[in-house]
């Protein structure tokens, strides 16, 4: 960072520290109040800007940063002293002195407080009661400092639709009185799961980003995992299945430098260099499998690290132990029976030289006429196995309607790669 200018530097800050902000204040203040906390918050950035314009950084910008946010906090409430700009239990408290109002507020900025409050925030904006959309896009917002746009951009729709998105997703948690929370007994393993779901979704976003021209969106990937290990070092959050999500995406993040080739190009699996494999998120990654076997629970994110896990073992694609994978796959589909994870498990079948079983079993998946008219991905997956089986003419149509499904530049070239080289067959 000490290469960057002052507004680069209020820009970075902005992303890592706004949501620290956020939550900390809609914690003083309650979550009726999180227009203004925003505007708090707005306004430190603002003085930020203006301060170090230039050239004059504090020693810890993000220090300072969060100090203005508790001078302003601690102005509003010796400036204001009215119980309705407060959350519900500092006003049960500001019925005494003004000043221990002050002191207590102030307990709110300290670091240990400051991880509570952002948990506390996750588990608000992953309230059961909100569509899984809202929780994506109000978590992004609030406790990822993500823009209006740049959540359109990572979930691939317009401003608008986001604009409405954090519009009723914040006027349900006003009209409905949440409480900025963690909860306890069953609903808190509830809570998690909802919780789980959205930040792996999140990780998915960035993965397998639907944007056209960026194939992977580590924005996303980096902010999903800085939130689960928060979430981890929790002592509501530190138990096994946190530990096996984390484990499968450093699994996953390992491999990010070898998915993507020159000009933007897709590098498939089997030609990938493992050597560009980070090694140092793959030996992470079997850290925090390790810790997740404590226990007796086996959750879906175990068995999807399991998957994971085997292929950073195999030295090469072909050493990849397919046989344990179908296993893998198996008992993932008992939790897990959806479309995708047996499109997944078909692929499997597939590498143990069944490519005819594969495609009789796609063909069981329910609905997948639909699936294969709207979702690129099976038109694509069954393109390539009807090629595997030398039925190149309906490999070649559902390579096509793969390629006017996906909004990928990268994957729309990786299968008129696949189309063209059908045609060489076709030719020769």
């Amino acid at each position: 960072m000490s290469h960057e200018s002052p507004q680069q530097v209020v820009e970075h800050l902005f992303r890592h520290e706004s949501g620290k902000m956020m939550a900390v204040l809609t914690r003083v203040f309650g979550i009726h109040n999180l227009s203004m906390v925003e505007d708090v918050v707005q306004e430190a950035f603002l003085k930020a800007a203006q301060t170090w314009r230039y050239g004059q950084l504090p020693d810890n910008p993000a220090a300072w940063l969060m100090r203005v946010a508790k001078n302003k906090a601690i102005d509003i409430i010796r400036r204001q002293h009215l119980t309705r700009l407060y959350s519900e239990d500092l006003a049960q408290q500001l019925q005494a002195q003004a000043d221990e109002a002050v002191e207590t507020a102030a307990q709110f900025f300290l670091d240990t407080e400051i991880a509570d409050s952002q948990l506390r925030m996750i588990f608000a904006c992953c309230h059961p009661s909100l569509k899984e959309e809202d929780q994506i896009a109000l978590t992004l917002k609030t406790i990822s400092g993500f823009s209006t746009a740049e959540i359109a951009r990572a979930l691939v729709t317009n401003e608008a639709t986001i604009q409405k998105r954090l519009y009723r997703a914040k006027q349900f948690l006003q009209e409905e009185h949440i409480a900025l929370e963690i909860p306890i007994g069953n609903q808190l393993t509830e809570r998690l799961e909802i919780v789980y779901a959205v930040l792996y979704l999140l990780f998915n976003e960035g993965y397998n980003s639907c944007k056209e021209d960026e194939l992977i969106r580590r924005d996303c990937c980096v902010e999903a995992m800085r939130l689960v290990v928060l979430l981890s070092n929790h002592a509501v959050g530190n138990r096994p299945a946190t530990f096996a999500l984390l484990a499968l995406m450093c699994f996953q993040a390992s491999r990010f430098e070898s998915r993507i080739g020159e000009n933007n190009t897709i590098i498939l699996l089997q030609h990938q260099d493992r050597n560009t494999w980070d090694k140092d998120l793959i030996n992470k990654g079997f850290q925090y499998l390790n810790h997740s076997s404590q226990g007796q629970e086996l959750t879906i994110f175990h068995i999807e690290s399991a998957i994971a896990a085997e292929h950073c073992m195999a030295g090469s694609f072909e050493q990849t132990n397919w046989e344990r994978m179908l296993y893998l796959y198996d008992l993932l589909l008992e939790q897990k029976p959806t479309a995708l994870v047996k499109l997944n498990r078909a692929i499997v079948l597939a590498q143990l030289d069944q490519a005819g079983q594969a495609l009789r079993e796609i063909r069981q998946i329910e609905g997948i006429d639909k699936l294969l008219a709207t979702q690129y991905l099976y038109s694509a997956v069954m393109g390539d196995l009807y090629s595997q089986v030398g039925d190149c003419i309906n490999a070649r149509k559902l390579l096509q309607q793969a390629h006017e499904l996906t909004t990928s530049l990268a994957e729309k070239k990786l299968i008129l790669e696949k189309i063209n080289q059908l045609e060489k067959i076709h030719l020769s």
